[in-house]
């Protein structure tokens, strides 16, 4: 199982730090990816962490910005969100996929029906101008 939390209300230029906490999982066996969804738009993945050998990817749009990190002892992933604007907003979920699946996280996290072992429920993240 997967909780998202963090969310909320910022304004543009300001930071939110998301958690996604894992259990009934052994975590260093899976990546854990974010992804967000706007009204109207199209699922896209944003950031990605292999919690065995520790392999980060980010998409383009949040390079420089967004700071992807795991905490083992608490079976937890961070997003840390900077210089936030508003096409930031959106729900942001995460998903957990078997590090040993060999898919890397731009396939994975392109790929619509890619089926994830497991999703959170959501958290919405509202940056406004």
């Amino acid at each position: 199982q997967l909780v998202e939390s963090g969310g909320g209300l910022v304004q543009a230029g300001g930071s939110l730090r998301l958690s996604c906490a894992a259990s009934g999982l052994t975590f260093a066996d899976y990546s854990i990816d974010w992804f967000r969804q706007a009204p109207g738009k199209e699922r896209e993945g944003v950031s990605s962490i292999n919690n065995n050998d520790g392999d980060i990817y980010y998409t383009d749009s949040v390079k420089g910005r967004f700071t992807i990190a795991s905490d083992d002892a608490k079976d937890t992933v961070y997003l840390q969100m900077n210089s936030l604007n508003p096409e930031d907003t959106a729900v942001y979920f995460c998903a957990a996929d078997r590090v040993d699946s060999g898919i890397t996280p731009a396939q994975r996290m392109s790929d619509p029906s890619y089926e994830y072992d497991t999703w959170g429920q959501g958290t919405q993240v509202t940056v406004s101008s």
